[in-house]
């Protein structure tokens, strides 16, 4: 079964479940990946939040209800899944821009989000690039932030995370505790990101980490540490890019990854400890995504 096939059946059963408690880690299970894997990839690929497009769902089966039956506006309410008529007005009109009750006035705007679907994506005027490569386990070190998929809230985090630790110098510091230059041959920066590398509290929550390379000059006291283990890799590289359009390259990078290239791939990926490095500087900057990931069976 494909990555597409997967993706697919776990919104059928999301789908099927908007009336009940959704279990996400069952959904991510039906995906072949955790949880917190499963949330952000489906943010990236989707462009907006599992749990945004739910309540979407949610809101567009209400209407349709309200419109087409006499139900309460109370019962409809505990049917999505909702503590009370209020939170349940609040959600409507977060959608619709309307109340539940003038939603079922003649003439009324209604707002209507359709089931996705993943589909491959086939654009063979624009070429993937990608190698893969075989690592032995590596160690990386740096700064840690635990970061929530909830609403989408890791797009946001992400790169404020960055521009705190860039402000207050903690970047800074952990470039200069690598004691190193920057190899001139390919211009790799010296900090870099990692994320999914080890469980954390939360079903919605994954490590990402700001790293450096452990090498024998490094002076690594007060930082966390996390060993890669070894692996195959797929990697790809984006189209150059300013330093500020790099979240942007890397999410259009990644949203081309997973339903362009792993779905005719020979490869699977494998969850967990998913790379991002960056390369050059000014308004000439790439950045590469790596994956781990092995032969198809």
């Amino acid at each position: 079964m494909t990555w597409v096939e997967r993706m697919n059946k776990a919104l059928d059963y999301i789908e099927d479940n908007l009336c009940t408690d959704i279990d996400m880690t069952k959904a991510a299970r039906i995906a072949c990946c955790s949880n917190s894997n499963f949330q952000r990839v489906f943010s990236i690929v989707a462009d907006v939040s599992l749990h945004e497009y739910i309540r979407r769902r949610k809101m567009t089966l209400a209407a349709f209800e309200l419109q087409n039956s006499n139900i309460k506006i109370i019962d409809l309410a505990l049917k999505y899944g909702y503590d009370s008529p209020e939170s349940f007005t609040r959600a409507f009109n977060h959608i619709h821009g309307t109340t539940p009750s003038s939603a079922r006035d003649k003439g009324v705007i209604l707002t209507a989000y359709p089931r996705i679907s993943f589909l491959l994506t086939v654009r063979g005027v624009v070429p993937m690039n990608y190698r893969i490569e075989s690592k032995d386990a590596f160690v990386v070190y740096g700064i840690e932030s635990i970061m929530t998929t909830d609403n989408g809230e890791n797009f946001n985090s992400i790169p404020q995370f960055w521009l705190d630790a860039l402000s207050d110098g903690r970047i800074d510091k952990l470039t200069r505790s690598t004691n190193m230059i920057p190899e001139a041959p390919n211009n790799l920066c010296l900090v870099n990101a990692i994320c999914d590398y080890r469980p954390v509290e939360g079903n919605n929550s994954f490590p990402y980490m700001l790293f450096a390379y452990k090498t024998s000059k490094s002076q690594t006291e007060g930082y966390e540490e996390v060993i890669v283990p070894a692996a195959t890799w797929a990697i790809f590289r984006t189209e150059n890019h300013t330093v500020a359009g790099t979240s942007e390259a890397i999410q259009n990078l990644t949203k081309r990854v997973y339903t362009e290239w792993m779905p005719t791939a020979d490869y699977e990926k494998i969850d967990g400890y998913e790379l991002e490095l960056y390369y050059g500087n000014g308004s000439t900057c790439w950045s590469e995504v790596w994956i781990r990931v092995k032969p198809k069976r």
